[in-house]
């Protein structure tokens, strides 16, 4: 289970090259880019990013929590049945 976490902290915090932009946005930074204002395009890229990584990050926390209360109500029951 360390393992598993441990890889999954490893690959959401690593940072990666990527463009995810919708058609609106990425008009949008061409024109920016195009008068010489390239910073904007790095935080909405940024943010695009994040806003796609937390739904999973959140279903992955919500899913470990009932794997471990699932897991510890299964001991509990064995000692009431024993």
């Amino acid at each position: 289970m360390k393992k598993l976490l441990l890889s999954l902290v490893i690959i959401f915090t690593t940072v990666f090259d990527i463009h995810a932009q919708c058609a609106m946005c990425r008009s949008t930074l061409e024109n920016n880019f195009s008068n010489g204002d390239p910073g904007i395009a790095a935080g909405i890229n940024t943010g695009i990013l994040y806003l796609l990584a937390l739904p999973y990050l959140a279903v992955i926390v919500i899913a470990v929590m009932w794997y471990k209360s699932t897991k510890n109500g299964g001991k509990e029951l064995g000692k009431r049945l024993a």
